[in-house]
């Protein structure tokens, strides 16, 4: 059961290449009572920032000058070997969600931003990464108690 101080405390980052979006979005958050938020307009510092952070959310944009968000998720699949990436895809062209939600993205918010909005879908996205953290958690306890069981019964 993820509780939520969990939640509010979980690993987030921005990226936008607009300095007035990740304010707006760091205000937002940190309103909501989100307290670990980190942000980025290096979209090239994404890789190395999460493989350093393990962020629960990742608020990215899809359009950016030098590297957009599509090259970033790309990037990330090396970083992350889940089947389901911390992306929250920001776009503000209707015809990129599919083809973002297709390139690795979990989810995704259009602009203009819609802030009740982009709060749940960020408070979702946390909450299913901080469940599948207790998952494979508990998984990796379930293999250990299985190995113990195997050699005891075994020096019996």
């Amino acid at each position: 059961m993820v509780r939520t101080f969990e939640i509010l405390n979980a690993r987030v980052l921005i990226v936008d290449d607009q300095e007035s979006h990740v304010l707006l979005l760091e205000r937002m958050l940190r309103g909501a009572g989100y307290t670990s938020i980190e942000s980025t307009m290096e979209p090239s510092a994404v890789c190395e920032l999460h493989r350093k952070n393990r962020y629960a959310a990742i608020l990215l944009d899809l359009k950016m000058p030098g590297m957009d968000g599509f090259q970033v998720m790309e990037g990330l699949k090396e970083v992350d070997t889940h089947e389901d990436s911390p992306v929250l895809v920001i776009t503000a062209e209707p015809g990129q969600k599919l083809r973002a939600l297709k390139a690795g993205a979990r989810d995704f918010v259009s602009k203009p931003l819609d802030l009740p909005e982009v709060l749940i879908r960020v408070h979702n996205m946390i909450e299913v990464s901080l469940l599948r953290l207790e998952i494979d958690l508990l998984r990796a306890q379930l293999v250990d108690a299985q190995k113990h069981q195997t050699s005891v019964t075994a020096a019996i």
